[in-house]
């Protein structure tokens, strides 16, 4: 049936074989690509319509806006990138939902230069449609934060990889170096990635050709070239990356082993929909896959190894330290298995079956904006998201009025529950930054210095841990004013869901005194308060 639609096709589907026959001039991909971006972004808007921006995306924009070598939490580069973005493009919850599946559609452009390797055509396309199918480049990447930026460091790094290997030349081997050194800074569960290069390399038959070559020292130097400015970073300021990712270990052996058996179910179940399909377009050709093994490409052959060392690298590591393994910390390397399968495939593919897979996936993506998304909008306003984020731009308002009851000076500093910290620094007028709280100001004279250039914290009400932390500084800041407020999810002017914040706000005390009338309400607050 295949083979004869191929040979008359069906009117309907002229225009989808007229666009496969692009792939080879270079405007059928790039075309595929955009439609995605395109058409999943206007899925973000319309499902998130009555939320704001997650509060992993807000962290990275308000890590950004001060360039470092590193961030208290994770290394640069997502903060980098919402930097960059936002230099050119708005700072809205709209851009920077375009940001996230721009840099899921980049993701997939250096995925093809992959595939480009090995098959040309519509084998091409394949590729893309499968990934396209798993969550790691919509739901996943609308996340965007240090885990989503590996989405589209860790194909590059691997491009480059292989063509360090295969070529030897000491551009590829810089090139190689300098984008592991990227991936390392996005964040440092890329050194899975690293080492996996560094296994498949040993493991290859090719190995004594490329390590008696320059091209992995010339990788080696250039990586750590790239990484030293980050390298100082930690060695003068404490650290406070590594800190952060030693907590997650020290689980105990049986939870450790649950944690490694999830992964990679994680993983399976995130794979199952391509491999489902996959085997509907194989059809009896699986019985191949033993002699196709066999008969891998040397190239194939390097990736098929990078693949094993990706999972078996942090199963391993995760049993023996102890630490906690999600699954989707490793959803950036999905797209090794469809070019393993689909290029590694000795047989052809009808187009009939490329024609039909994209049929499919935008039936999916279609049905996610026309009907998932205002669904998902709709009951999301009735019964809200854990974080509150469809409470940020309402609190940031409110808290911004409150404080101009009180000064007419722009706000400065925003503490508190760090989401809707991070959600005052982006939706509030006057873009306050952001000061960490439990951490970092357990020391009173650090907390008076903040309060003394205007400060001011939110917490939902609930937050217990937040809440004990806001009665720690009423008793120990000298002037604060407390204020609680309701604010109210809504959608297209329908109420939804309501929620109390508390705030503390204390005006800038440089050298002018402070007005009675408002002495008097830090008076009545902290009366209240103690």
């Amino acid at each position: 049936m295949a083979e004869r639609s191929d040979r008359a096709p069906a009117q309907w589907r002229r225009p989808f074989l007229r666009w496969l026959d692009g792939v080879e001039a270079g405007w059928a991909v790039p075309l595929l690509i955009g439609c995605f971006v395109a058409i999943w972004t206007l899925y973000l808007v319309v499902a998130y319509a009555g939320g704001g921006l997650h509060p992993d995306t807000l962290e990275a924009w308000t890590l950004g806006r001060n360039f470092e070598w590193g961030y208290h939490k994770h290394p640069p580069l997502s903060g980098w990138v919402v930097a960059a973005w936002t230099a050119i493009f708005p700072s809205t919850d709209w851009s920077l939902q375009l940001m996230a599946m721009a840099n899921a559609g980049l993701a997939l452009v250096f995925v093809d230069r992959i595939a480009r390797q090995f098959v040309t055509g519509h084998k091409r396309v394949l590729v893309l449609l499968l990934l396209m199918l798993t969550p790691a480049y919509q739901f996943h990447a609308q996340r965007f934060n240090a885990n989503a930026v590996l989405l589209a460091t860790w194909p590059l790094a691997t491009w480059c990889f292989l063509r360090a290997f295969e070529t030897r030349a000491a551009s590829w081997a810089a090139a190689a170096g300098c984008t592991m050194a990227l991936a390392m800074l996005g964040k440092y569960y890329s050194i899975f990635l690293v080492a996996s290069f560094a296994f498949a390399a040993l493991a290859h038959p090719a190995r004594r050709a490329y390590f008696t070559s320059a091209s992995p020292w010339i990788s080696t130097v250039v990586g750590l070239a790239a990484l030293s400015p980050h390298i100082h970073w930690l060695a003068t300021t404490g650290a406070s990356t590594f800190v952060y990712a030693l907590v997650h270990a020290g689980s105990y052996a049986a939870m450790s082993l649950g944690e490694a058996k999830n992964f990679v179910l994680g993983l399976a179940a995130a794979m199952s929909v391509p491999a489902v399909l996959w085997m509907f377009i194989a059809g009896t050709r699986l019985q191949q896959f033993p002699a196709d093994f066999a008969a891998m490409s040397p190239g194939l052959r390097l990736l098929f190894y990078v693949t094993i060392g990706t999972i078996m690298l942090p199963v391993s590591t995760s049993l023996v330290m102890g630490t906690d393994l999600p699954s989707l910390w490793a959803l950036q390397g999905l797209f090794l298995f469809p070019v393993l399968v689909v290029c590694g495939a000795s047989y052809p593919i009808e187009r009939f079956y490329t024609v039909n897979l994209t049929v499919i996936t935008a039936g999916v993506a279609l049905a996610a904006v026309l009907v998932a998304a205002p669904i998902h909008a709709a009951y999301r306003n009735g019964h809200g998201y854990e974080e509150g984020r469809e409470f940020y731009a309402e609190a940031a308002s409110k808290l911004t009025r409150e404080w101009r009851e009180l000064t007419d000076k722009p706000l400065g500093i925003v503490s508190g529950d760090d989401p809707l910290a991070f959600a005052m620094a982006f939706y509030g007028s006057d873009h306050p930054h952001h000061e960490r709280a439990f951490d970092y100001q357990r020391s009173l004279g650090s907390l008076q210095r903040s309060l003394d250039r205007g400060w001011a914290a939110l917490c939902f009400r609930g937050q217990d841990y937040c809440n004990r932390w806001m009665h720690w500084v009423s008793a120990r800041a000298g002037y604060v004013v407390r204020r609680e407020f309701t604010v109210q999810a809504s959608l297209a002017g329908r109420p939804g869901v309501t929620r109390q914040v508390i705030v503390l706000i204390a005006p800038p005390r440089l050298t002018e005194a402070v007005p009675e009338s408002v002495a008097d309400d830090f008076s009545a607050s902290r009366r209240t308060l103690d």
